[in-house]
């Protein structure tokens, strides 16, 4: 058998039924320089590994690996070995890989990714000076979604080293910016939400929640979890059969609520909140900083 075809004791079998008639166009554009019969088995893994991210990351991580070792020169293998990696905790690979790519791009797009793995791997100084090149280097965090990514990196590791004002203050000032789409800003809301937390501000928590929810009406983030509990509300599972069937018969009497519900989201779910008249209309609390 040609090198690079037969599968390894410790990788998993390449997925049968998986064939290119699956693959992305931009995966076969880059699987085109190896011969066929390897594209498929390393476009079979990298398929595999993103329908596992989610659900069972460790094995998307070894699908990607099956694949990099084939094909370690393909960026979209890199990249699927980063992302799998970072998501089964493999930070020390994450980071390598996130390294690799940046050179093989040489833009900015991994900085925020890059320093949280420096951050998981107890290196908070390093994600630091990560962020610190990036700000200085002109147009690198123009994008907002990345400038939304690396500003609660960087605050997490400004936490990390006990530097709590500064991490608030971070925060604070990216909130007075007003910038990114609604999510974006919903994300620091209830990053600056759960600072407050951990300093005991519990009157102050409730209040950024409230404003990220505003800017979350999908509650994506899981905010009405975090307001339940912060009112003392926790929705436990009973291991008593009784307590099941009480269960289920509130559910008969809950169904009419529950599609009033539904339909009210329905109706609310697809809105994008512009951010200032959101923050406005909901009453947001001030926060200190210039907004520059």
């Amino acid at each position: 058998m040609p090198p690079g075809l037969a599968p390894r004791a410790d990788e998993p079998q390449t997925p049968a039924n998986i064939t290119d008639a699956d693959f992305p166009r931009p995966m076969k554009a880059e699987l085109r320089g190896l011969p066929k019969e390897l594209a498929l088995i390393v476009g079979a893994h990298l398929v595999a590994a993103g329908a596992l991210i989610d659900e069972n990351p460790e094995l998307a991580y070894r699908h990607a690996e099956a694949a990099r070792r084939r094909a370690a020169r393909l960026p979209i293998v890199r990249e699927a070995t980063a992302e799998t990696a970072y998501a089964a905790g493999e930070f020390a690979v994450a980071l390598n890989e996130y390294r690799a790519l940046r050179r093989m791009s040489g833009g900015p797009d991994y900085t925020a990714v890059m320093a949280d793995c420096e951050r998981a791997l107890g290196r908070p100084h390093d994600a630091l000076r990560l962020i610190a090149e990036a700000k200085e280097t002109p147009g690198a965090l123009d994008d907002p979604g990345l400038w939304t990514e690396v500003t609660l990196v960087e605050a997490g590791a400004r936490s990390d080293l006990g530097q709590r004002a500064e991490a608030a203050r971070v925060l604070t000032r990216a909130i007075s910016a007003r910038r990114g789409p609604a999510m974006s800003q919903a994300r620091l809301r209830y990053a600056y939400a759960e600072h407050l937390l951990e300093q005991g501000d519990d009157t102050g928590a409730r209040q950024w929640f409230e404003a990220a929810a505003a800017l979350d009406p999908a509650d994506e983030l899981g905010i009405d979890e975090r307001l339940g509990e912060l009112e003392g509300v926790t929705l436990e599972l009973s291991p008593d059969d009784d307590d099941e069937d009480e269960d289920r018969d509130d559910d008969d009497e809950d169904e009419g609520r529950d599609e009033d519900d539904e339909e009210r989201n329905d109706l609310v779910g697809d809105v994008t909140v512009p951010p200032v008249i959101a923050a406005d209309r909901y009453g947001e609390p001030s926060v200190e900083g210039d907004g520059e």
